[in-house]
């Protein structure tokens, strides 16, 4: 069954708001596909036949592309070989009648198709552009390819994620996230200053600025040229003991303390010797960072007599914050997602699936639910929109759409 949250709901915050969007990937198509959950209608032009390149990733969700999935329901599909005349000249007349323009292409591809905030804001004063790349217009690595990993690098995230023998990659793809919600973020702005000002803007959102923001902590933590912080795994850098424990059934339990307060706690109630908390080695957060291996030793001793689910029944009497080491298995069955009502449906070209509400909505204000769209699912309808319907027939076969 569909989602009864799939159609358009004119009660949602983004009602009458059209965003075409040039995507690919990750970063653009989740930043818009938030602002389609806030329901804004979300048009996707992609190349016929192929689409998003992001469809053939894997076949993981009953045979479309995890990724795919995640980042595009709630949008129309919408084929066009901008290569050619007539579909540059369909494009413009759909940004004419849109909001904004979101685009991820190749460094400089945009421009090269006229569609700059400086070539169309002339016509279309109120058109608000914004512009996802890897390193951001000017300076020497303005045309340099980026993808996720090659930022988690270059932005120096990798130099502290993993382990004191190996740097390792965050497991999901944080740099286009970072610039797909500061993408986001900024257009919700851009909204509002132009119901203002009455005039959109261009935003500039380069995946190396999102990921160095992120970055504050560790950047200002090895200001002036101090030692960064060291890659522990796991654990907190800079924080101990906070991290994973083993129990004595095999599994792992993390843990975390934030404040001398919760250590005398810790020792009293959990290790069960309150006289540790005055023991000159661990006395203070940075003498137990710099003590950590003798901490975890003692703490793993207690916890040898006792299973995962008996250290965290411990360490919640104690109120000691701590969480499982989920997989991916133990998510699709949380008990607090389920409890809360997370959990919704969306339809796609492969049947209903089932789809998380997000962040900020549900209950009471449930976001916009749309299906997952099939390439062009929506090009012959938008083409009629516009008045080309008479001349869909002659647009395919010269494939155009």
């Amino acid at each position: 069954m569909i989602s009864p949250n799939a159609n358009p709901d004119a009660s949602l915050p983004l009602a009458g708001v059209t965003v075409v969007s040039l995507e690919h990937a990750i970063a653009a198509p989740l930043a818009t596909r938030h602002l389609a959950d806030l329901g804004a209608r979300v048009i996707k032009v992609e190349r016929p036949g192929a689409g998003d390149f992001a469809r053939a990733y894997d076949h993981r969700v009953d045979g479309l592309a995890s990724h795919f999935v995640w980042v595009n329901r709630s949008k129309e599909s919408l084929t066009l070989d901008l290569k050619q005349p007539e579909a540059q000249a369909i494009l413009q007349e759909l940004l004419g009648k849109a909001d904004v323009l979101v685009q991820n292409l190749a460094p400089g591809a945009a421009a090269r198709l006229g569609l700059s905030f400086a070539a169309l804001s002339p016509k279309n004063p109120k058109l608000i552009v914004c512009d996802i790349s890897g390193y951001g217009d000017g300076g020497p690595y303005t045309h340099k390819k980026a993808y996720d990993l090659l930022i988690q690098s270059e932005s120096g995230f990798l130099s502290i994620t993993g382990t004191p023998e190996e740097q390792v990659k965050a497991g999901i793809s944080i740099a286009d996230i970072a610039a797909g919600m500061y993408a986001y973020s900024n257009i919700l702005g851009a909204l509002i200053e132009r119901g203002r000002t009455g005039r959109g803007r261009r935003i500039e959102i380069a995946m190396i600025d999102a990921m160095v923001e992120w970055m504050g902590f560790p950047l200002y933590y090895a200001y002036q040229d101090q030692e960064p912080p060291e890659r522990t795994g796991a654990s907190h850098a800079t924080i101990y003991p906070y991290g994973p424990f083993r129990a004595g059934d095999g599994r792992t339990v993390m843990l975390g303390l934030q404040n001398e307060r919760e250590w005398a706690v810790f020792c009293e109630k959990v290790l069960g010797d309150a006289a540790i908390a005055a023991d000159e080695r661990y006395a203070s957060n940075a003498l137990r960072v710099a003590n950590r291996d003798a901490v975890r030793a003692m703490v793993e001793r207690t916890f040898a007599d006792l299973s995962a689910e008996e250290v965290i029944a411990r360490l919640d009497a104690a109120g000691i914050a701590n969480a499982h080491v989920s997989t991916m298995n133990d998510i699709w069955r949380h008990p607090q997602l389920a409890a809360r009502g997370r959990w919704t449906e969306v339809d796609s070209p492969a049947g209903p699936l089932p789809a998380l509400q997000p962040p900020g909505m549900g209950g009471d204000h449930p976001a916009r639910m749309g299906p997952v769209p099939a390439i062009g699912a929506h090009t012959d309808a938008i083409l009629a929109e516009l008045g080309y319907g008479d001349r869909a027939a002659g647009l395919r076969a010269r494939q155009v759409v």
